[in-house]
């Protein structure tokens, strides 16, 4: 197939430290390529990646002096997608609702992964007049705010397989990686390893949104016997900082849409702790890959009960569900229930088809890929 992948511009791709959404978006691109596809990324000028870069602004956002207005950049990007987009049999968004007004005008098929929260009152119309637009959740959980909009699948993040080494002896201490904000609820993660006995190390970034957070509640408590404040770490980091510690702890207090670092922990074998808000349910099994608890009772519990769990069967967990692999192989499922449903919509309206690429996959709405094994390019999941 020829895939137009479209990123955010606020990181490159891969992203030089944080930046979730980015980071997925070149682990897909990259399996899609290696997979025999021809794509397309579009993204900043500084990202890397094994497929046709088409840069759309000299360097990641983020890292630009002079950038006030983000949308502006991105609604440009847009632009130029509709302008390209008979260039390819699929374009792929992950800019989220900023693409919509123009998505909808191409004749190409094409969907958008939501890779945010949606729980947010506002959004409500924007949704209802785009209710036509195809989506991709990233969890069934992320869906809950509207349930009625034309979902195409749910297909979990992945990571490379071999991205992050299987770490059977960890070390001593407990492990917080991601950033300083009110809802991560670092200073829960404090509470649990103080009360538990064992060092906290964290890895996190702090936004300046966040400065004064940081500041004036999570400062304070860094002066603690065992907390360790490292601050920000690239991916050649994490490996060892993750697959070293006894467990992840994740004590959200928002309704999280993925959790890219809980799959990151169980490639290294280290189960994780978090709380049952959003999609942790769907990642972590209890008992099994982790423990999913309500309040930091449990939480201290949790860590006592560490030496229970099995860190191959973590390993395990994220080999069977949670690869860049299988997550490209459910895409190209969806991709070929859209082309398909393109291509019948262009014959009815007596428009002339041209796309020879051939079509395997079956899918519900509603549901994960169901892959007809008669295309084995499009049901490898390994």
């Amino acid at each position: 197939m020829r895939i137009a992948q479209v990123a955010p511009l606020y990181e490159s791709v891969p992203p030089k430290l944080y930046g979730g959404t980015e980071r997925v978006v070149s682990y897909l691109t990259e399996a899609l390529v290696q997979m025999g596809h021809e794509v397309t990324l579009y993204a900043s000028g500084d990202s890397r990646t094994s497929a046709t870069l088409c840069p759309v602004c000299d360097r990641a956002l983020r890292l630009g002096q002079n950038c006030v207005e983000p949308h502006a950049e991105h609604l440009c990007l847009a632009e130029r997608v509709l302008h390209e987009s008979l260039q390819f049999d699929i374009v792929h968004s992950h800019i989220d609702y900023l693409a919509f007004p123009l998505l909808r005008r191409i004749t190409t098929a094409h969907l958008t992964t939501l890779h945010g929260r949606l729980d947010i009152p506002n959004l409500r119309n924007l949704f209802r007049e785009f209710s036509d637009e195809p989506l991709v959740s990233i969890s069934n959980y992320q869906r809950r705010p509207f349930p009625w909009a034309c979902w195409q699948a749910t297909v979990y993040h992945g990571l490379p397989a071999d991205l992050h080494r299987f770490h059977e002896t960890p070390g001593k201490y407990l492990a917080f990686l991601g950033r300083v904000s009110p809802e991560k609820r670092l200073d829960d993660a404090i509470q649990i390893a103080c009360r538990s006995g064992f060092p906290l190390k964290i890895a996190a970034k702090v936004d300046k949104p966040d400065q004064e957070y940081f500041d004036t509640v999570i400062k304070p408590l860094l002066n603690q016997d065992g907390i360790e404040f490292i601050g920000e770490i690239g991916e050649s980091e994490k490996d060892e900082f993750l697959g070293q510690a006894l467990a992840l702890l994740f004590p959200i207090d928002w309704p999280e849409p993925f959790g890219l670092v809980m799959i990151e922990a169980l490639a290294c074998g280290t189960p994780v702790i978090a709380r049952a808000r959003g999609s942790v349910p769907e990642i972590i099994e209890h008992g099994v890959t982790g423990f999913v608890i309500d309040d930091l009772e449990q939480g201290v519990r949790a860590v006592a009960d560490l030496p229970g769990l099995s860190r191959n069967r973590c390993r395990q967990s994220f080999e069977e569900r949670f690869t860049a692999t299988r997550m490209a192989a459910d895409y190209t499922a969806v991709y070929a229930q859209l082309l398909l449903a393109t291509r019948k919509q262009k014959i009815g309206l007596g428009l002339k088809v041209t796309n020879k690429t051939p079509v395997g996959a079956k899918l519900q709405p509603n549901s994960s890929p169901e892959l007809d094994p008669q295309y084995p390019a499009l049901s490898s999941n390994e």
